[in-house]
């Protein structure tokens, strides 16, 4: 299995569809890269990550806005296309199994979202945590 994790910001909001009966959230992530070329210029290197998010929880959509930073994580897939110009272009797309909110541009810097209260998984709920029925322990005895 090959797996890709990105971090970045969402370049627009997303669009939900219906393909077939499943809902898909789709979304773009921008990651960008400083670095300095060989003659010590500051550059800086965008990359473009096209994801796909197939789930039928779908209350995350209406967070996934235009310049929110989000981790995302799933299985990569490059993809060539003919460019106008009549060379061929790639585009990186994501098959996105899960998505964690971190924050967004207009927020201060004691906006962002923990890891695990606005984090989404397109896996069975079994496999994130164990069995609602196996909780043993009082709600006030919990450690957090």
């Amino acid at each position: 299995m090959i797996k890709l994790q990105v971090i970045g910001h969402l370049g627009k909001d997303c669009v939900t569809n219906t393909v077939n009966g499943k809902n898909v959230i789709n979304f773009n992530v921008a990651h960008t890269e400083k670095f300095k070329d060989v003659q010590g210029n500051q550059k800086e290197k965008t990359t473009w990550v096209e994801c796909a998010y197939w789930t039928d929880r779908t209350a995350i959509a209406p967070y996934l806005r235009k310049g929110t930073q989000v981790y995302a994580e799933g299985t990569p897939e490059l993809k060539t296309y003919p460019k106008n110009d009549g060379t061929m272009g790639a585009s990186l797309n994501l098959r996105v199994f899960s998505v964690q909110l971190l924050g967004s541009r207009n927020e201060g810097s004691g906006g962002s979202y923990g890891a695990g209260e606005n984090s989404y998984s397109s896996q069975p709920a079994a496999m994130n945590a164990g069995n609602a029925n196996e909780i043993t322990e009082a709600a006030d005895d919990l450690p957090f």
